[in-house]
């Protein structure tokens, strides 16, 4: 046993439990939100070009990628910053702005490596639950900031109850805080969503210095193994953030990749495989709930299934039928869109499930 001094916090961070790993093709693995089509033949080849430079160190910011991604949202490059999946650029965010003991307000359930992220800041989660259907509580997340709050963070579509907040949600939760409490809106999921009445929270950013948005090339973009994600905002953060992030942090080849996959061409068929997922996950969701489920409405690549205490159970027999889920112990399964095969077997098991 060590005398090395490890500071609290991190002694008694929560356990990130991954999504379970597939052990054969037989499995459908549908427990990490993963699109189930691979990268698309230009990204394939960017990357796989890249990677025979790999004795060089990639651009240390990403700028030529931190081009790309302005020019696709028309905003200034400044207002860019890359970095090793969303997950590590909401920890810079964090280390940028929390001292200890500060607030971050949050809904909950919803991603978990939030907590995490929080406590390794050395601030404070409060957890404001969820409406019963699974939506954020926008009144009462607004009603939880204090003097204490330096950060407000969304999920949208929420991960792992689905729903996304509306355009008039969105407005509300960034002009119901002080103009000094930082909103970060993570909108991993974006690209599969069909509700016309959705928010983009790219928009408000013109009015709306202390909005921060987080996008990722893992979901739709069918890229979850590179590690590429982004945050869009105010100059004066974004330079903050860049300063306290991870020197050359996304990788040569990952950097080549997500270039390729901002071509005009690329993104279309990012749009078009997106569609489709969201198709069938309409279709899963219209036969689940003729099955008698009770399923929050779906906006991203996912559905949920709030089973309490019978969630251990749900796994064990979606196992059994050759399909791994994602239970959230005493809480639900989250159960990730696949091809229109691996979808079936999940509609035969939640048939085959009797509690349902």
């Amino acid at each position: 046993m060590t005398d090395v001094h490890i500071r609290p916090a991190v002694q008694t961070l929560p356990a990130y439990v991954p999504g379970a790993r597939s052990t054969g093709e037989e499995v459908a693995k549908l427990s990490s939100n993963e699109l189930p089509y691979p990268p698309q033949e230009s990204v394939l080849a960017a990357l796989t070009a890249a990677a025979g430079g790999v004795n060089r160190y990639p651009e240390m910011t990403g700028d030529a990628l931190v081009e790309a991604i302005a020019q696709r949202h028309a905003v200034a490059p400044e207002q860019v910053v890359v970095g090793n999946g969303s997950v590590a650029l909401i920890q810079h965010v964090l280390d940028t702005i929390c001292d200890e003991g500060d607030d971050v307000v949050l809904p909950w359930r919803s991603f978990e490596a939030y907590p995490i992220c929080i406590a390794v800041a050395g601030a404070r989660a409060v957890k404001v639950p969820l409406t019963a259907d699974g939506r954020h509580d926008v009144a009462a997340m607004i009603a939880a900031v204090t003097s204490r709050t330096r950060a407000l963070l969304a999920c949208t579509p929420n991960n792992p109850s689905g729903p996304a907040l509306t355009a008039d949600e969105l407005t509300a939760l960034v002009e119901g805080v002080p103009e000094r409490v930082l909103v970060i809106v993570d909108e991993a999921y974006l690209d599969f969503v069909t509700d016309p009445a959705v928010g983009d929270a790219l928009t408000l950013l013109a009015d709306h210095p202390n909005l921060l948005v987080s996008r990722t090339f893992s979901k739709a973009h069918a890229l979850a193994g590179m590690r590429v994600g982004y945050l869009v905002g105010e100059p004066g953060i974004v330079s903050a953030i860049r300063s306290v992030a991870t020197p050359f942090g996304v990788n040569l080849p990952a950097q080549a990749a997500a270039i390729a996959a901002l071509e005009p061409a690329a993104l279309a068929e990012t749009a078009r495989r997106a569609a489709v997922v969201a198709t069938e996950r309409d279709r899963v969701l219209a036969a689940l709930r003729a099955q008698g489920w009770q399923v929050p409405d779906a906006q991203g690549n996912f559905f949920w299934l709030a089973v309490g205490e019978q969630t251990d159970a749900l796994a064990a027999h979606f196992r059994a039928a050759g399909i791994l889920a994602r239970p959230f112990s005493g809480e639900g399964v989250r159960v990730s869109i696949g091809t229109p095969a691996e979808n079936d077997r999940v509609l035969a098991a939640t048939a085959a499930w009797p509690a349902r």
